[in-house]
């Protein structure tokens, strides 16, 4: 028989750890919606504010605790989903000691009937609801994501600049042939493309018009501007590359001792993935990129979808670059010579959804080459 003093005890550490305020967030760029509860069965208490006022959203949580009954130091546990906000709010919370989980808005579960009604209200009400089972142990209501710390975030921003000033470049060059194209004119280079425009001429022979001319030069201008935007960042990659001490560059450097791999798949490859996050086994390396399997299994239907793409799509794409690349360069590999063998002799189709699989082993190969320096069966380095 539990004694009164036991009983005391084990109703004090209960107090201790059980949350005192559940709290959801419905985040917009002009204002946001609280939700506040304590438990199963109470109605959540509704509060609307402005977006980013971080004064007020520490008052509306001290009113929750005094119209819940609460004390000062009842601890707070609090969600909101993954989204333009990134993840400052989250470090705001906990730095005022509130529990706070950043939630993948692309795994919560939802009603499945054809018409879902949906308002922040509604939104707000559903996650204070799901939070409660969460805390309490129901893990697959969704999938809660790892907040990267400042520093590694920050590395992201070198390669995703790259990436976005290389895609409005390319959407520069298809602006400029399609000018020309519309006109029956074709360009195959844009080097000196100013001299190229005097020369050029229309199905009659006559030369550019002068309103197409001048938009074209426009477009080139901005092509030039970008160009020189990436020299500076390829630039500053490379320096870093060079001098920096770092233990993520020093990853990045192992990488690029192996043939087919590059500095832009090892940089991206260490700096979303490999360099911040630590991985137990090789599913947990698969589903983060977004490469497993979803079958789907109904009576006796069954079937295939392909992979999930719930992953780092940065990640997902650079790797399969990288198997294509590897397939070409470590052709005496293990993993060459299983591309070959299953999927060698078939079409196209079938040979780029034998690259997906290739990408996925090739994931979990490069983790392990990291973590333990073992090289991918039948890889080579590249000579010095």
């Amino acid at each position: 028989m539990m004694t009164t003093a036991t009983r005391n005890e084990h109703s004090t550490e209960t107090h201790a750890t059980a949350p005192g305020l559940f709290l959801a967030f419905e985040l917009s760029e002009k204002t946001w919606k609280l939700g506040f509860t304590t438990g199963h069965g109470q109605k959540p208490r509704e509060r609307t504010m402005t977006a980013r006022d971080l004064k007020g959203l520490l008052d509306e949580v001290t009113q929750a605790k005094s119209r819940f009954g609460l004390g000062e130091t009842a601890p707070v546990v609090s969600c909101y989903e993954a989204g333009r906000e990134g993840f400052w709010l989250h470090r705001f919370l906990q730095t005022h000691g509130i529990t706070n989980s950043v939630v993948d808005s692309s795994a919560i579960e939802v009603n499945r009937r054809r018409r879902r009604a949906k308002s922040d209200g509604l939104d707000v009400r559903k996650l204070v609801s799901m939070l409660m089972r969460y805390h309490h142990g129901e893990r697959q209501v969704w999938r809660v994501v790892h907040v990267p710390s400042v520093e590694a975030e920050d590395q992201r921003q070198l390669h995703r600049a790259l990436e976005t000033l290389k895609q409005e470049r390319a959407s520069t060059t298809t602006r400029i042939k399609g000018l020309l194209s519309s006109q029956g004119v074709r360009l195959t280079s844009l080097r000196k493309l100013p001299e190229q425009l005097d020369a050029l001429r229309l199905w009659d022979g006559s030369p550019l018009p002068r309103g197409l001319r001048q938009r074209v030069l426009r477009v080139y201008a901005h092509h030039q501007f970008l160009s020189q935007q990436i020299a500076e960042l390829e630039a500053e990659r490379r320096a870093l590359l060079q001098t920096s001490q770092e233990a993520n560059i020093e990853k990045v450097r192992q990488l690029m001792h192996l043939r087919g791999v590059g500095i832009n798949g090892s940089w991206l490859l260490v700096m979303e993935f490999f360099g911040w996050r630590a991985f137990k086994n090789r599913r947990e390396v698969g589903g983060l990129a977004g490469l497993i399997p979803t079958p789907y299994q109904s009576g006796e239907s069954a079937r295939e979808q392909g992979i999930t793409k719930a992953g780092n799509r940065h990640v997902r794409w650079m790797i399969t670059e990288l198997a294509w690349s590897w397939v070409r360069y470590q052709p005496e590999s293990a993993l060459s010579g299983w591309f070959r063998e299953r999927f060698g002799g078939g079409g196209k189709r079938l040979r780029r959804i034998g690259i997906v699989a290739v990408a996925r082993k090739l994931l979990i190969a490069l983790w392990r080459f990291l973590e333990t320096g073992v090289l991918p069966e039948g890889a080579v380095l590249k000579e010095a």
